[in-house]
């Protein structure tokens, strides 16, 4: 009866180490489920392009409902800056983290320990997302189930992070995706300006027996803040500009499309240049509030008499070559938006020779530097008009060009270039 007993005994005893195999066999399988099954529901959400947020909501859903963990802080970088892209069961007194100073550090997963930094008291553990030694995320979890808990160690931290790290490689590919559209926009948007731009340029270039002008422009960035001009005013006259606006880019630009607008009007009724350059220095203050200026060399020149008529307001003085010598045209008044009234405005009068070349530039031919920071200068661009003084106008500027790109080798360019030679026949 007794030798029954103990079999008896030992049957239960054996048949419960069983059951209690079968019972954490089954819990295993059942959280391996649960894991593939997260790792599937977050790649198809991401598959389906769905949003930061949603991507987010799955996170939590599995950290918080399905693996139990009772607090988490997620940091992200957006933009430039550490955010708390997810947070939940944190106390209200909980301000955060300053990133640059709490969290950068760490490179590997950190068991918080009792009694640490207040700002990781709420916390157990701290997991970094690292691209090659970058970091992309921190995530901060605590009051995690004890039954995850082995010694010292999470024994789910390896999933745990690795749900983390396709979140935010999820959220990164997302912000490069809207980053490059961004890009593409803007380069679209700076195309059109660039093509904009070029039409206020004139659409052809005198070559004849009375004049030949040639002309070329080289903006900083697509679009620049450089402008030369030519407009027919009579069968006698016509005018000559070379313009440059403070700063570069799209603002430099906009602002030199509105100025071509009132120069070609104010052209056509102003009764002198100084009356010309005096409502030009108005308009650019009304249009730039001080913000920006132009410099500018306009002339006018007859034809018949051979006379020409010029202010230069702050502009790199235009070169004058004849007969091997140069003279400068400086006679004129400061930049127009400088100054809210102009004073006196001078005007330049001189008899053109034949075959004389007027060579107009911007400062980023003179100042344009080498390698060595030395400046192209002055004395360099006069030697290359004085070899050229023969040739036809469009060879003096490829020669130029050719001349500045060997200048400055590898530097880049820091200014936008425009040259406008004009030969008087």
């Amino acid at each position: 009866m007794e030798a029954m007993s103990q079999q008896h005994l030992s049957t239960n005893k054996n048949e419960k180490i069983i059951l209690d195999t079968l019972k954490i066999a089954n819990s295993a399988l059942k959280l391996k489920n649960l894991k593939l099954n997260s790792l599937l529901e977050i790649t198809n959400a991401i598959n389906n392009n769905f949003s930061k947020k949603q991507l987010l909501k799955i996170f939590e859903f599995v950290l918080r409902s399905q693996l139990s963990i009772g607090k988490l802080a997620f940091f992200t970088n957006d933009d430039e800056e550490w955010q708390c892209s997810l947070r939940y069961g944190v106390a209200d007194s909980f301000d955060g983290f300053d990133i640059e100073s709490e969290l950068l550090e760490y490179t590997e997963i950190v068991e918080i320990e009792d009694g640490g930094d207040k700002l990781f008291s709420e916390f157990d553990v701290l997991i970094p997302v690292l691209h090659k030694s970058s970091p992309l995320a921190f995530l901060l979890i605590g009051d995690i189930k004890e039954d995850l808990i082995e010694n010292t160690q999470t024994k789910h931290i390896p999933f745990i992070q690795t749900l983390a790290n396709i979140i935010t490689v999820a959220i990164e590919n997302k912000k490069l995706a809207k980053n490059t559209l961004k890009q593409a926009a803007v380069k679209r948007e700076l195309e059109l300006a660039s093509e904009m731009q070029s039409m206020l340029f004139p659409s052809s270039l005198p070559k004849d027996d009375k004049i030949e002008i040639s002309a070329f422009y080289q903006p900083h960035q697509q679009i620049g803040g450089d402008y030369y001009d030519y407009v027919k005013l009579n069968n006698n006259e016509v005018g000559l500009c070379m313009a440059d606006v403070s700063g570069k880019g799209v603002s430099a630009a906009l602002l030199m499309s509105n100025f071509q607008a009132n120069l070609r009007a104010l052209f056509q009724h102003a009764t002198s240049l100084t009356e010309l350059v005096q409502e030009l220095n108005a308009k650019v203050n009304a249009n730039a509030k001080g913000e920006k200026f132009i410099t500018l060399f306009v002339a006018k020149y007859n034809f018949v008499t051979r006379v020409m008529h010029y202010v230069n307001a702050g502009q790199n003085p235009p070169i004058m070559l004849s007969q091997n010598t140069t003279s400068y045209l400086t006679t004129g008044c400061p930049g127009l938006g400088m100054l809210e009234e102009l004073p006196k405005v001078r005007e330049g009068i001189l008899n053109v020779p034949k075959n004389a070349i007027l060579f107009c530039y911007t400062d980023g031919v003179t100042e344009l530097e080498n390698d060595q920071g030395k400046e192209f200068g002055l004395s360099k661009l006069e030697l290359i008009l004085l070899e050229h003084q023969l040739s036809n106008m469009e060879t003096l500027n490829e020669s130029l060009v050719q001349t500045l790109k060997k200048h400055k080798g590898q530097m880049p360019y820091i200014d936008d270039i425009a040259l406008f030679s004009c030969r008087f026949l």
